[in-house]
């Protein structure tokens, strides 16, 4: 079952394939999504990050947690389910 981390404190220029291939090191990514700024467009600084399995999910937050990818340190975390947003993720 696939399991979708929260990443947080992205630097701005980061891209989904720069991402996949930073993420890559715990296991399988299936999806990467940067959210964007519904009015400018500009990244809000954070993704989600869909890997194939739970395993591979938890050895994502052990490994990347607090580490650091384009001079800034990552928050990494299992994202969670919030009510109310029809089963979306955050």
């Amino acid at each position: 079952m696939n399991t979708k981390i929260y990443v947080g404190n992205l630097p701005f220029q980061t891209t989904e394939p720069d991402l996949k291939t930073h993420f890559s090191q715990a296991g399988d990514v299936v999806s990467v999504k940067i959210l964007k700024d519904h009015q400018s467009g500009q990244p809000r600084g954070f993704a989600f990050v869909e890997m194939s399995t739970r395993r591979e999910a938890q050895k994502a937050i052990s490994m990347l947690n607090k580490k650091g990818f384009m001079e800034k340190e990552l928050l990494v975390k299992e994202a969670r389910v919030r009510p109310g947003f029809r089963g979306r993720r955050y």
